[in-house]
């Protein structure tokens, strides 16, 4: 039952951490430059893509997920290392 709590933790954890990301990471409500604009139009045209929102809301999903990535691996790297060094213990499957 604690491992399925622990893994419940850890989703529920990964999740709102990406919520975060999403509604801290991004460019929009401060309007895009025009230089951003062309770069983006233009990225969206060699790839046959007609409208350039079609190609940035992919990329900015992908971009908030790798975000979430790393703050959930350093989260749980941190975790453990206050866990290790409270316990005076080595967690199982990391003997260092």
């Amino acid at each position: 039952m604690a491992t399925l709590a622990r893994r419940f933790i850890k989703v529920v954890l990964f999740v709102g951490l990406f919520v975060l990301s999403v509604r801290y990471v991004h460019t929009y409500p401060l309007p895009m430059p025009e230089s951003q604009l062309s770069v983006w139009l233009s990225v969206s045209n060699r790839m046959g893509i007609r409208d350039p929102d079609d190609l940035y809301i992919p990329v900015m999903i992908l971009i908030e997920v790798i975000v979430t990535i790393f703050l959930y691996a350093a989260i749980v790297k941190l975790w453990r290392h206050f866990w290790t060094k409270r316990r005076g213990t080595i967690v199982p499957g990391r003997e260092e």
